[in-house]
């Protein structure tokens, strides 16, 4: 079954994404991931199938590997579990729904490197640094990097998020917060990738968002999903080159290649190239998790 549309639950909006739609429980939310995708800050009218399942359970399946890392947000996963009526829709929200405690979100977007790709690339390329940090010199696209870095942005609320030093990130939320979220951030992404590196699968970089709940600190939204991070097949990467990727990569190597600026309205997604976004966000359910995606 596809979902674009959430509105058949009767509850407060508390955000509408452009993929997830959040609805407000009061103590706690509801988030329901669609089958809508975005590629460059734009919404797309085609749906991708499966997509709203595998990035939920992609994401439940994380936030329990990482729980003893950092806690998180998550309260169920099972609609009949869901207050105030929701488990009328357990159908429809089976799969693709998350109950979360609501928590006080923290101002900026926790992104970790571990490879050399895209806007850290960029930057690289002009400068020899990501994130103002000087890299040795020589580095090709797809190199590992020296040590994973963290390289927070600011959240937009609309638009692309704009990267900050680490400097920046301290004058926002202040030292100590600061510390806590660079040193969690790394810390997940090394625990993440130690095991995605065992079922064969590289990550090469992610983003986090952290929220405080109870005077401690939680990571909260989605967690090494594939719109949040960048996999890539193991066996098969090789630097100097773009790599084989199980994330929305593929879907955004072919716009590419189109006449398109990259603005409202998106283009229309072939038929192909649906079905073949939608086998790359299943394979990266099932080669992380082990599982079939039911």
């Amino acid at each position: 079954m596809l979902l674009n549309d959430t509105s058949f639950i009767k509850l407060p909006l508390f955000i509408k994404g452009k993929v997830r739609d959040v609805y407000d429980l009061g103590e706690s939310l509801l988030i329901v991931v669609t089958d809508r995708i975005s590629a460059f800050d734009v919404v797309f009218d085609e749906l991708i199938p499966d997509k709203g399942i595998v990035l939920n359970s992609i994401a439940a399946f994380w936030f329990d590997y990482t729980k003893s890392v950092v806690p998180n947000h998550v309260v169920s996963t099972n609609p009949a579990e869901y207050p105030q009526g929701l488990s009328a829709y357990a159908e429809e929200l089976a799969g693709r729904s998350m109950l979360v405690k609501k928590i006080e979100m923290l101002p900026a977007e926790c992104i970790v490197r571990g490879y050399l790709e895209s806007s850290a690339l960029k930057e690289y390329q002009q400068t020899g640094t990501v994130s103002g940090i000087k890299l040795p010199a020589g580095l090709q696209q797809g190199d590992k990097l020296p040590e994973p870095m963290f390289t927070p942005s600011t959240k937009a609320e609309s638009g692309h998020d704009i990267n900050i030093t680490f400097d920046e990130l301290v004058d926002i939320i202040g030292s100590n917060m600061a510390v806590q979220l660079r040193d969690k951030s790394l810390e997940l992404y090394s625990y993440a990738a130690k095991y995605a590196e065992s079922v064969g699968i590289i990550l090469a970089d992610t983003k986090f968002e952290f929220g405080i709940s109870d005077g401690k600190l939680v990571v909260a939204d989605e967690i090494f999903t594939p719109d949040s991070s960048r996999f890539w097949e193991k066996s098969e990467w090789k630097p100097g080159r773009a790599q084989k990727s199980f994330d929305k990569q593929y879907l955004r190597e072919w716009l590419e290649t189109l006449d398109w600026d990259k603005n409202p309205p998106a283009p229309a997604l072939p038929q192909d190239i649906i079905e073949k976004t939608s086998a790359k966000y299943i394979e990266a359910y099932e080669r992380l998790t082990g599982k079939a995606l039911k």
